[in-house]
């Protein structure tokens, strides 16, 4: 893992909704991450970063449908030029979304992702913003995802623990993978020259 210390100018909370970490659905690590990610935005505000709270709208009937109690995002939203919600329908968070031209025009050339699930949403937007250009942080401590129950003739029962290690993997050749939350700083876009 790589630990470089430069600020990032924005960060990405990729799906931190009350269905994945609250009540029965909720994930083995839940409390961690939520302390991670809370955390996270507390600086990144601080810092002068820009937040993006990105809000998965499932299909109907699933945990995270629109308007339903699950689909609600955990942590609150100060709302405003610095911070803002984007309604996603994809496990990227960049398909078909402002994501990128918000990110653009606020001149943002590093971000950090954090949230979940490791192996979907949380992979699929960090591999995108690699693509686009962007330095990528990756907080370990600060993704998570459910265990993949046993399939009979496949696999045995995965840990969330082993599944996430294996999501953020092929993502430490380009990223900055990251030990611990703690380590990313943060700063205003245009301050601060990324590396």
């Amino acid at each position: 893992m790589r630990n470089r210390s430069s600020p990032v100018e924005a960060l990405i909370v990729v799906d931190v909704q009350a269905a994945s970490v609250t009540g029965a659905g909720a994930l083995p690590d839940a409390a961690r991450l939520l302390d991670r990610t809370t955390d996270l935005i507390a600086r990144a505000r601080t810092g002068g970063a820009i937040v993006v709270h990105i809000q998965n709208d499932g299909p109907a009937g699933a945990g995270d449908a629109p308007h339903t109690p699950g689909w609600e995002l955990h942590h609150p939203v100060q709302a405003g030029p610095s911070e803002t919600v984007i309604r996603k329908t994809h496990d990227d968070g960049f398909e078909e979304t402002t994501l990128g031209g918000l990110l653009s025009s606020a001149g943002v050339r590093s971000l950090a992702v954090c949230g979940l699930m490791s192996e979907m949403c949380v992979q699929a937007t960090a591999r995108t913003a690699l693509a686009l250009g962007y330095r990528v942080v990756l907080p370990y401590d600060a993704h998570a995802t459910h265990d993949i129950p046993a399939e009979p003739g496949i696999s045995e029962a995965v840990p969330a623990a082993v599944v996430s290690r294996v999501a953020a993997w092929p993502l430490s050749r380009d990223a900055d993978v990251t030990a611990r939350a703690a380590d990313v700083t943060f700063t205003a876009p245009g301050t601060r020259a990324a590396h």
